[in-house]
């Protein structure tokens, strides 16, 4: 992933509890903890501000990802990490991955699923599928030397979607509560669905490089590492909702535990299905569907906790995103890198999406908004990482990173300088409509 260094903070001397202290930690540590007092001071002051910054698209994940686009430039930045070198990175990120698929899975609101069923199943039973494929033959277009496999795992890297950075666009009341409720649902359950393709697409991609080549054990692991997940998931999830909604409702519990609990539930599913065989995050993705009814009858802010914590951990990786956006660029531009992004965060979705809705009522500007407004952001990122982990460099892993971090870029432009005219042009829109006719009164 381009320049190769670690920043490493370690306590001086051995004991327990020792306290690391300035005047004795080595100049590379004492920049690390400036280095993280001024992310501190970045993020503090941003939630200060946050009311004011969100008229110029300025979320809480742009914000980090400058911070760190900042603090690992140059030549001796004073924060950098080697990804491929840290213990436990993959599991981390892993974890994130499960909180945030647990998260999204809660809080998906199911009057609308109700309500636009007809338009959900078409963007997520047809589109979904549809822009898979499309970024697959795009990517085989503009990179026909990488193997097959490798852009099949680049697909689903950069379909995802994530409306963390754009959330002004969820929150914005000039735009038709429909269409950011379907935007909603879309989003939370997108992440989930693409995570077993994901899977399986790194499988086959890794024993490509085997000497084995046999993809059929390939294919089969990951199945049943699905099915584990899927098992391990909806066991922990039910019972989890279960116990959950007849403590609250017998009066054995309190708001604040049913936080914790709640917190408890990705973090059993992760640990069961991977003692299982099985993958972690999707399991968590999995308890999240399973736990959602019997969130209803819980407290309003039983997932709070686990909403900020995601929240939290997120904006650390929109931090390091910053890190990989140094690397990319510290490496040189690539024009088949750069237009093979703008295709993937445009026409690649927009183009199923607008087939997928027709015969819907969903009119053609509302079909252009869905299709336009599709975010790329921390589940991408989280997906780059991995199968740059997993692939070795000379097997696709840093050219998907590579990829990864273009495309995330190009749809934080794209779409964060957009939100604000969008608005403007539905509000317009609004103003311009003829008021509804009176309807007729009956003869008495």
């Amino acid at each position: 992933m381009g320049r190769a260094r670690v920043g490493v903070l370690a306590p001086v001397g051995g004991g327990i509890g020792r306290t690391l202290r300035l005047s004795e930690a080595p100049s590379k540590a004492r920049m690390l903890l400036i280095a993280v007092t001024v992310i501190a001071g970045i993020l503090f002051t941003w939630c200060v501000l946050s009311h004011r910054l969100a008229r110029w698209s300025i979320t809480a994940p742009i914000a980090m990802m400058v911070a760190g686009i900042a603090l690992t430039s140059g030549s001796d930045p004073p924060l950098v990490f080697d990804f491929g070198d840290m213990a436990g990175f993959e599991h981390a990120v892993e974890v994130v991955l499960a909180l945030l698929l647990f998260v999204d899975a809660t809080e998906v609101p199911k009057g609308v699923i109700r309500r636009e069923r007809s338009v959900v199943l078409r963007l997520l039973g047809g589109a979904l599928p549809l822009t898979l494929a499309a970024a697959f033959l795009t990517a085989l277009a503009f990179f026909p030397d990488q193997p097959g496999w490798v852009l099949a795992v680049l697909a689903t890297v950069v379909v995802p979607l994530d409306l963390a950075p754009t959330a002004a666009v969820i929150r914005d009341k000039r735009i038709p509560a429909r269409l950011r409720d379907v935007l909603n649902v879309e989003g939370g359950l997108n992440d989930g669905i693409v995570s077993p393709v994901f899977l399986l697409c790194v499988a086959a991609a890794v024993e490509s490089h085997t000497a084995s080549d046999d993809y059929a054990e390939a294919v089969l692991d990951a199945v049943g590492a699905a099915a584990w997940a899927l098992g391990a998931g909806s066991l922990v999830g039910y019972v989890s909702g279960w116990l959950l909604r007849r403590s609250w409702a017998r009066g054995w519990t309190q708001p604040a535990a049913t936080r914790l609990a709640v917190l408890s539930v990705p973090i059993a599913a992760y640990t069961l299905s991977a003692f299982l065989g099985g993958n972690g995050f999707v399991a968590s993705f999995v308890a999240g569907v399973c736990i959602a009814p019997a969130l209803r009858h819980l407290p309003k802010d039983a997932v709070v906790m686990t909403d900020d914590l995601v929240t939290l951990l997120t904006l650390a990786l929109w931090f390091l995103f910053g890190q990989l956006v140094n690397d990319e660029f510290w490496d040189g531009f690539h024009v088949s890198v750069i237009l093979y992004g703008l295709l993937a965060v445009t026409l690649v979705r927009m183009v199923p999406v607008m087939l997928v809705l027709i015969g819907t009522d969903v009119s053609l500007p509302d079909r252009l908004f869905l299709g336009w407004m599709g975010p790329r952001g921390v589940t991408s990122v989280v997906f780059g990482l991995l199968a740059a982990l997993e692939l070795p460099a000379a097997g696709g892993g840093d050219f998907i990173s590579r990829v990864m971090v273009i495309t995330v870029m190009v749809s934080i432009v794209l779409h964060g300088l957009s939100s604000e005219p969008v608005g403007r042009l539905y509000a317009r829109r609004r103003h311009s409509s003829p008021p509804p006719e009176p309807e007729p009164r009956g003869v008495a």
